[in-house]
């Protein structure tokens, strides 16, 4: 986390002691630099105490918060005492920074609320949110209206809020690489990519031909070829895979790799189905799995908006996410699924996996057309899900999110497959058909809902279900 730096206002009034905000800004100071973050604010030299009270302290707050621009992830306001209302939202506006809000107040002792020692950040807390929301400033809350800075709550909500920051930073300007055409059988993966340039999403696309000759007309002797066919034998057990598929592998994991740091690209999803099985003679699943290992995740089926809720999951964690298929009932029991894919799962999933043919198409393609799948069981982890959706008629990003976990419940299948508990499941189910949402889901082995929730609904201002 020491790359992730916060801004951070201490709000002062000049009728409630001072003492109360120079000890709050030493404890909220201490408090991120022991999480692991940097921080940017004022000091003593520059206002009393370092702290924003008057409109040219919010000057100097905003000069300061410009200069540093580049590395502020989010800004963290905090009230040691009342604070003033206007302090905060002018250095904000002034500074022109559009990044992830926090508020945060400071709790009164019952036993201390004398004139000498109360704090009323319980009340200034909601006047200076009233500012900010006459100034369309989006900002979050903690989890308790007011809260210790050094208290174990608060630990946790500025872990959460550092994940909104990421989500946010992360979403800024990004490229996704749609290597090939959506399959045709398909629909369901259809999507805009006018209304996802409009969040500052872009997509690069590039021809399936175009990646498979730059694979062909790579030399034997390529060095960077031989390394990714080392990785390739290393990352799991490939016992059984014919030595000619595993380098026709090598060869399209290094094209894609050049092209990707040609076309700036922050992730990637392949036509698969079924035209690598036809004309290359290989599956791309093992070559997806390790991007996703890597933190460059990979969606199957051109499926864009898939792909971004994999990323939006991997800003959220810091870890791998994997698509699935909502695949199957689990027996009789209404909140539990099978959730699967031939599969290009991070191996970080799985109990132990290996590489494998894809059994699926195996029978219409031949089975030594579909080796390079990753194949296991998905080892048992509290998760959270994510499926983000671009709505053509409205105009905009639908999205819905929740947490679960995978079980360790009895199941022999194929690919890469595990058995999900999700409370109130159905109802889930029937808002993803009613709502038309699509038949793959991201998951990440992470517990983030709320993060996510925050960061796509407040301030990226999509329409987001909250699956809980």
């Amino acid at each position: 986390m020491s790359d992730m730096t916060f801004g951070v206002i201490v709000s002062n009034r000049g009728f409630f002691p001072d003492k109360l905000a120079q000890n709050g800004r030493q404890a909220m100071l201490s408090v991120l630099k022991k999480a692991g973050y940097n921080t940017v604010s004022l000091d003593g030299r520059q206002t009393k105490y370092g702290t924003v009270e008057t409109l040219d302290d919010a000057k100097k707050c905003a000069d300061l918060f410009k200069a540093n621009a580049e590395k502020i992830d989010g800004i963290i306001i905090t009230l040691p005492n009342f604070g003033d209302e206007r302090g905060a939202t002018e250095a904000i506006r002034r500074s022109g920074l559009d990044v992830p809000v926090l508020i945060h107040a400071e709790a009164d002792q019952a036993s201390k609320m004398t004139i000498a020692n109360r704090r009323d950040s319980f009340c200034g807390k909601i006047s200076v949110c009233n500012n900010l929301y006459q100034a369309g400033i989006p900002y979050t809350l903690t989890s308790s209206h007011t809260m210790p800075a050094k208290g174990e709550d608060f630990a946790i909500d500025l872990d959460n809020f550092a994940a909104v920051c990421r989500i946010i930073k992360g979403l800024k300007n990004v490229r996704f690489g749609a290597i090939g055409a959506r399959p045709a059988a398909f629909n369901t993966v259809r999507y805009s990519e006018k209304i996802l340039e409009r969040y500052g999403i872009s997509v690069e696309p590039v021809d399936l031909s175009e990646i498979l000759a730059r694979a062909e007309k790579l030399k034997a002797t390529d060095k960077t070829l031989k390394a990714k066919l080392a990785a390739i034998k290393k990352y799991v057990p490939t016992k059984g895979i014919a030595a000619k598929n595993l380098m026709k592998m090598a060869r399209l994991g290094t094209a894609i790799d050049q092209w990707a740091v040609e076309a700036d690209v922050s992730a990637t999803t392949i036509q698969c189905w079924t035209s690598l099985e036809e004309n290359y003679g290989i599956v791309p699943c093992a070559l997806m799995s390790m991007m996703s290992e890597n933190l460059m995740p990979s969606a199957c089926e051109v499926d864009v908006t898939g792909l971004l809720g994999m990323y939006i999951l991997q800003l959220a964690s810091g870890k791998p996410s994997a698509i699935l298929d909502w695949n199957n009932n689990y027996g009789d029991d209404p909140d539990k699924c099978v959730l699967f894919h031939c599969s290009n799962l991070p191996k970080s999933f799985f109990e132990s996996a290996a590489m494998e043919y894809q059994a699926i198409i195996a029978g219409s393609v031949g089975k030594q057309n579909t080796e390079g799948t990753i194949c296991g069981r998905i080892a048992p982890n509290p998760v959270t899900f994510c499926r983000t959706s671009t709505d053509d008629s409205e105009g905009l990003i639908t999205c819905y999110v929740g947490e679960g976990e995978f079980t360790d419940d009895q199941l022999e299948t194929f690919g890469g497959y595990g058995v999900m508990y999700i409370p109130a499941l159905q109802e889930l189910m029937e808002y993803i058909c009613k709502m038309g949402f699509e038949h793959h889901v991201a998951v990440n082995i992470c517990q983030r809902a709320d993060a996510i929730t925050e960061a796509l609904e407040n301030y990226m201002g999509w329409e987001v279900y909250h699956h809980s």
